[in-house]
């Protein structure tokens, strides 16, 4: 048996085929890829206003992640699968969890009963997929990357979800999105659990986030973008956006808009369910019967000039409404499709008005290619508290090199530096050190 039908038997076995044969039709496996993704990841954290300024992280890993897609077979209605392999090793694991050890682990791996970080985890995950013509359909495995919904990717492997997605662009110039997730294995986790948000409780869990909408390109320079997310017995949320490119004589012109209408759905909507575990995060009044409700608007506009190597940006963001801004959080790291989602924080709270500030170079212009540079501050205030307006600051720097030739092209160091201050949580310095690459194995 050649690799090709070892490969293709196995795969078969997988999704269920009905016989190797069928699925060795031209496209399966000729169209199919392999790749090893190699991360490796240095996190150090340091809490400052702590009451014992111990509560410290530090930790390093050794992230595996295998691709594996493949092809279509031929005729009216192909069908594939795709899967993926996650592994994450300890290098260095951040103490032992304990009063005696000032550093706290978490950051990259899921804790052992003693507290401790587990010496290396995994996880994977199998798509089945279909299609037809211009329209796919994905079951299985799922890294959504939309308004409403965005799988995060920020520490040693990302995070993945479970459900199914129909995609379909066959109308020129408009993508249609819509689908249905249960469950998710965070970053740092093995276990599927379900979905929630800041504020709720573990046991109030949904397997029910519906969502659907579509990118229209208007013009060659302008796209606007409609998006529907509903999790159930939480919130609905109707996302406008529009993204303009404009080029000037000289340089050119990029401006974003984003608008996010969130309300409450299910138990949220009642006091009974919110007793439950139901609720969001926010500030509200003593004895106030709506307390936990969500009830949300937050706009954005963000604005960047770009002129041969450098790219400069403004941007602010308004945060309206008695609760935080609603989106999928299991509390073991996540991401939002807000212009302020950045390394340590996401200025989301409740009353948050946030302005920000950016300037990025990319060394090519200077000769130097795969070298880029970046620097961001934003400041937030406005934020309502039980004592009173609070605020906050983080600024973020950033350094990527890229290696453009020889046998380890592609190799990828980043260095990101991140430090938060304020009155709503606690002041931060980041450091954060990987170094990744890409192996094509088929």
């Amino acid at each position: 048996m050649n690799k090709s039908t070892l490969a293709l038997a196995i795969v078969a076995g997988i999704v269920g085929l009905p016989s190797v044969q069928q699925a060795s039709a031209a496209g399966f496996i000729e169209d199919s890829k392999v790749t090893l993704g190699l991360r490796n990841f240095y996190y150090d954290r340091n809490d400052k206003n702590t009451a014992d300024n111990r509560n410290e992280a530090s930790e390093w890993g050794q992230g595996f992640i295998l691709n594996y897609t493949s092809g279509y077979t031929p005729g009216t209605i192909g069908v594939g699968v795709d899967a993926i392999g996650l592994l994450g090793v300890r290098l260095d694991g951040g103490g032992d969890g304990d009063l005696t050890d000032s550093r706290k682990p978490g950051q990259l791996f899921p804790l052992d009963s003693d507290g401790s970080a587990v010496h290396e985890y995994s996880k994977a995950g199998v798509t089945a997929k279909a299609k037809l013509s211009k329209t796919e359909l994905r079951i299985g495995t799922l890294q959504p990357k939309l308004p409403v919904v965005t799988f995060n990717d920020g520490r040693l492997l990302p995070q993945l979800f479970e459900g199914g997605q129909l995609t379909s662009a066959e109308i020129t110039d408009l993508t249609l999105t819509a689908g249905q997730l249960e469950h998710t294995k965070t970053r740092s986790s093995t276990d599927d659990v379900g979905l929630r948000i800041a504020g709720s409780t573990a046991a109030a869990e949904s397997n029910k986030f519906y969502y659907a909408g579509g990118d229209y390109k208007l013009t060659k320079s302008l796209t606007a973008q409609y998006y529907f997310g509903n999790l159930e017995d939480y919130y609905q949320q109707h996302f406008v956006g529009l993204v303009h490119t404009w080029a000037l004589p000289v340089g050119a012109l990029k401006t974003d808009l984003r608008y996010f209408d969130s309300s409450s759905d299910g138990k949220n909507s009642n006091a009974a369910g919110r007793a439950e575990g139901y609720r969001s995060s926010g500030f509200w009044v003593t004895g106030d019967p709506d307390r936990g409700e969500v009830d949300n608007r937050t706009w954005s506009a963000l604005f960047t000039y770009t002129l041969g190597g450098h790219a400069l940006s403004a941007g602010y963001q308004e945060v309206s409404g008695d609760s935080a801004f609603p989106f999928l959080n299991q509390g073991d790291g996540s991401s939002t499709y807000l212009i302020t989602d950045v390394q340590i924080n996401k200025f989301a709270s409740a009353g948050e008005r946030t302005w920000q500030a950016g300037y990025a170079y990319d060394f090519a212009a200077l000769g130097v290619p795969g070298l880029k540079a970046s620097a961001l501050y934003l400041s937030g205030d406005h934020i309502d508290a039980a004592g009173g307006d609070q605020q906050e600051w983080e600024r973020d720097l950033r350094l990527d090199y890229s290696l453009q030739s020889g046998a380890l092209k592609g190799l990828t160091f980043t260095w990101r530096n991140a430090s938060l201050r304020g009155d709503a949580q606690t002041d931060q310095d980041e450091n954060r050190l990987i170094v990744s690459y890409s192996v094509p194995l088929l």
